[in-house]
């Protein structure tokens, strides 16, 4: 992958993204959808939801992603990271209740840790550190993989009927919304998968805009239900506070854990900004379908902290590429995982 491609905005960057998704907040504020549209943009959002999944399957190379099983342990701390470490962090959080944190707001800081890794941003950063950027390739999507049955199974184990009503029926809404489409993505990649490649930035524009689809619809039935009047400011500024502990937290223990297990310094980079950060792009989808009414709240603190991860990952990333790299682990970071 080349660097030029990769190269994010300058320190303490803004994501044009996360502002529109603050304008589909805000418009949901303004004109939510109530009624018979309310209904009309639940099946849309359902449909999109999908769609999402569905090109999900399709993009990702089933033998790429076998080959890289090969790097194994690089992978299976990355998932310890992202489904082992933060929910465990998220656990510990539910004792800041209620001086910190409303339930509401600590059940979704908990659904934020239990989310999976993200791909894209894992990969970019990666690349701009000089780490091992095939590695994050196949950490973030074993993550993202894994995830949309881990999440659902671990919500429904840590959160209960406090998150949303989690039933056999949750867990069903997820294989036929989620699981489903992706499966099927997967069989009919030979298919479409040069589409997909022609036509990737196009397609990019579906996967923004399906999400923030699935935004509009949460946060409208959130204001439909009156659920922002339970959430003051000071409440905020403690829920930012508590996410900058957490993600302080998961940078320290995946750069010196994977330290400590003896990884070199590109498949540490990698480790670190994989097992560090969250996806937002999946986990929007699965709180629509797991929390109903409550999603609003529970996607809250995945958004902020979506947002945080870029800021502080984008300076980490610049510095980590000015450190000294010597010339047996430059020409390990350019091996790819597949071929460990």
């Amino acid at each position: 992958m080349s660097r030029r491609t990769l190269q994010l905005p300058s320190w303490l960057p803004i994501d044009p993204y996360i502002l529109a998704l603050i304008s589909t907040v805000a418009l949901a504020a303004l004109l939510p959808a109530g009624g018979g549209a309310a209904d009309i943009a639940g099946g849309a959002s359902t449909g999109a939801v999908a769609l999402l999944f569905f090109l999900y399957g399709a993009r990702l190379s089933t033998r790429e992603s076998m080959d890289g099983l090969r790097h194994w342990r690089l992978h299976l701390t990355v998932l310890a990271c992202t489904f082992v470490a933060f929910p465990l962090l998220g656990l510990a959080s539910k004792g800041l209740v209620p001086f910190v944190l409303t339930p509401q707001l600590a059940n979704g800081l908990l659904f934020l840790c239990l989310v999976p890794s993200t791909i894209q941003s894992s990969i970019a950063f990666t690349s701009i550190a000089r780490g091992n950027v095939p590695a994050a390739i196949c950490a973030g999507s074993f993550s993202s993989l894994a995830g949309i049955v881990v999440t659902p199974v671990l919500a429904a184990l840590v959160l209960g009927s406090s998150g949303g009503g989690f039933s056999a029926d949750s867990l069903l809404k997820i294989v036929a919304q989620l699981l489903v489409p992706f499966l099927a993505g997967q069989l009919l990649r030979r298919w479409v998968g040069g589409f997909l490649v022609k036509h990737k930035k196009v397609l990019g524009y579906v996967d923004r805009g399906s999400i923030l689809l699935v935004v509009y619809t949460a946060f409208s039935e959130g204001m439909v239900q009156g659920i922002w009047g339970q959430v003051s400011f000071v409440r905020l500024l403690g829920l930012l506070a508590v996410e900058a502990v957490l993600l302080a937290a998961m940078l320290t223990l995946s750069w010196y854990g994977a330290k400590r297990l003896g990884f070199g310094r590109g498949d540490r980079i990698a480790i670190q900004f994989a097992g560090s950060k969250k996806s937002l792009a999946a986990g929007l989808p699965m709180a629509s379908v797991l929390f109903g009414a409550q999603a609003s709240l529970a996607v809250l603190p995945l958004m902020l902290f979506h947002q945080m991860q870029l800021m502080v990952c984008a300076v980490i990333a610049k510095r980590r590429s000015r450190d000294p790299l010597p010339e047996v682990e430059e020409t390990a970071a350019q091996v790819p995982a597949m071929a460990r």
